[in-house]
């Protein structure tokens, strides 16, 4: 009786583990959708969008971040588990801390109080829940346990890490900074006030910075070059790669956010440059940090 009752306790003292581990993930979680979500909750140009961005457009957004978030919550999800159903449990939960986080707030800023109907308000909410939701998953990553053996188990993963999820982890980096200035104003001013050279010269400044912050500076989770192999390699298989899905992402951020519409070729491919500049950061430190 008295080892049944040890291991009946032993038993439930694992499930309150399991238990505070998840609660511990939610806390990270709000804490993470807060922090990364919460300068583009107090821009007001995010506000604005929700009241005429095309439904079609929107709805494309959210689409495509379900999936997104699934395949980053494989990598990093609020615990270390990769299964996929604890993948689609930790995108799912992630979403709804967004909607929660996003919608809290634009309450409490008064931005859906001001005359704002049902569709406009829903509109409003969808778009900040989509960089909130990525910042809940980042809460693992970024504010979880400094521990050195899950710091280890975490290299050893980007060790392993295959091509395409290095690619992967790119395109979320340079999306999730798009979003923070890619329905501004400043971007269309900056393109506006380019001149070819300039243009010139942030595709050059994008493509260092890019290589500079993985490779040349050694930040902490950087990469290096494999002995032997020589510069190109890494420069031609990560970076120019790297720096065309941030222009592509770029691109569609301007496109969902409509400020592509009724404007010429040449000013759309400057505005595309100039966004893929934070595009560009974004995607380097996404290989470092995630």
């Amino acid at each position: 009786m008295a080892k049944a009752d040890e291991c009946g306790a032993k038993d439930g003292g694992s499930l309150d583990g399991e238990d505070r581990r998840f609660l511990t993930g939610l806390a990270r979680g709000l804490a993470g959708a807060l922090l990364f979500s919460l300068p583009m909750l107090m821009t007001m140009e995010m506000w604005f969008l929700g009241l005429y961005v095309h439904p079609l457009r929107l709805l494309v957004l959210c689409t495509v971040n379900l999936p997104m978030l699934v395949l980053l919550a494989h990598y990093i999800g609020f615990e270390k588990s990769i299964g996929w159903g604890a993948a689609y449990r930790d995108a799912i939960t992630a979403y709804g801390l967004g909607i929660l986080v996003s919608a809290g707030f634009l309450l409490l800023f008064n931005v859906l109080g001001q005359g704002a109907t049902m569709a406009t308000a829903v509109a409003q909410i969808a778009l900040q829940a989509v960089p909130a939701s990525i910042g809940a998953l980042l809460g693992r990553s970024q504010l979880g346990d400094s521990d050195e053996e899950g710091d280890e188990e975490d290299e050893g993963e980007k060790a392993e890490a295959g091509y395409g999820r290095e690619l992967f982890m790119m395109v979320v980096g340079a999306l999730f900074l798009n979003l923070n200035v890619a329905p501004t104003e400043e971007m269309n001013l900056i393109a506006f006030k380019a001149t070819p050279v300039h243009t010139l010269l942030m595709v050059v400044t994008s493509i260092v910075l890019m290589h500079g912050f993985v490779y040349a500076v050694q930040f902490r989770g950087g990469h290096r070059r494999a002995e032997g192999a020589g510069w190109w390699r890494p420069f031609f298989v990560y970076t120019i790669p790297g720096y065309v899905l941030a222009l592509l992402v770029s691109l569609y951020a301007l496109w969902t956010f409509e400020r592509v519409d009724s404007v010429s070729l040449q000013q759309i491919m400057t505005t595309t440059v100039v966004l893929g500049l934070p595009a560009a950061i974004g995607a380097a430190s996404a290989r470092l940090i995630l």
